[in-house]
C-alpha cells in the first residue's frame, strides 16, 4: 500500500507542485490514520488493547473485525506515512538544491556580464558637473557625475573638444539627440532633446572635459 509521488522518478525534475502534491498525500494518510483511531476508540480498546476476556474467550462486548481491521489498516497507513515523509524530504532537498544551483548561476552570469562591460566600454570624454532642475538635461535624466562616451554624432574617437558637443548642440534645436554615459560603472543611455526652456541655453547643464 506504498503511496509514491512522480517525483520519485529519477530522470524527471522535482517541482513545487510535486511537493505540493506528496504533502496532500501526507494529509490525506494522517487523517485516514486518525479515522482508525477514532474506531478503536469508539470501541474502547486503543491499538493494544486485549481482545479477549480473562478466560482467553473472544470478547463479546467490542466489534472484533473493526478493531483489527483498523489495528491493520493503521499499521500499514503508519508505513506509507514514514515513506512519504522521506519523499517529501528528499524532494525539498533537490528542490532547495536546485534553487541555490540556479542562484549561484545568475550571480556568476551577472558578474561575468558586469565585467564584460566594464572591459568593452570606452573611455569617457566628458563629465556632467551640473544639471538644472526643469532643464531639457534633467528631464532626458542627465546626472551630475555621469561621465560622457557618446553625445549625438560626437564620440570618444572623434572629440576634440567641447566646441563638437556645442555645434552639436546648435544644430539639432528640437530634435532628440542620443547620448550615452558611464554611471556607476555601468552603460546609461538616454535620449536628450536640445530647447529653449526659462534657464539658460538648450541644454540646463554644464559638461567639462576628461583631460587624459
Amino acid at each position: 500500500m506504498r503511496m509514491t509521488g512522480e517525483s520519485s522518478s529519477g530522470n524527471s525534475e522535482t517541482t513545487m507542485d510535486d511537493v505540493k502534491n506528496l504533502i496532500k498525500k501526507k494529509d490525506n494518510i494522517e487523517e485516514q490514520i486518525k479515522a482508525y483511531y477514532d474506531v478503536l476508540e469508539d470501541q474502547g480498546v486503543g491499538v493494544e488493547g486485549p481482545l479477549v476476556d480473562a478466560e482467553g474467550y473472544p470478547r463479546d462486548d467490542v466489534n472484533l473485525y473493526q478493531i483489527r481491521n483498523a489495528r491493520h489498516n493503521i499499521s500499514c497507513l503508519q508505513n506509507d506515512h514514514k515513506a512519504i515523509m522521506v519523499e517529501i524530504e528528499e524532494a525539498l532537498h533537490k528542490l532547495h538544491a536546485r534553487e541555490k544551483a540556479k542562484r549561484e548561476q545568475d550571480e556568476a552570469e551577472a558578474q561575468e556580464e558586469a565585467m564584460e562591460q566594464q572591459v568593452t566600454l570606452p573611455s569617457p570624454f566628458a563629465r556632467v558637473d551640473a544639471v538644472t532642475q526643469g532643464s531639457p538635461a534633467c528631464g532626458a535624466g542627465l546626472r551630475v557625475g555621469d561621465e560622457v562616451i557618446e553625445f549625438g554624432s560626437v564620440n570618444t574617437d572623434n572629440f576634440q573638444n567641447l566646441q563638437n558637443i556645442a555645434s552639436v548642440v546648435q544644430h539639432s534645436e528640437g530634435k532628440p539627440l542620443r547620448v550615452v554615459v558611464i554611471r556607476d560603472s555601468q552603460r546609461a543611455q538616454m535620449s536628450l532633446t536640445p530647447q529653449r526652456w526659462s534657464g539658460r541655453g538648450l541644454l540646463g547643464c554644464n559638461i567639462v572635459p576628461i583631460h587624459r
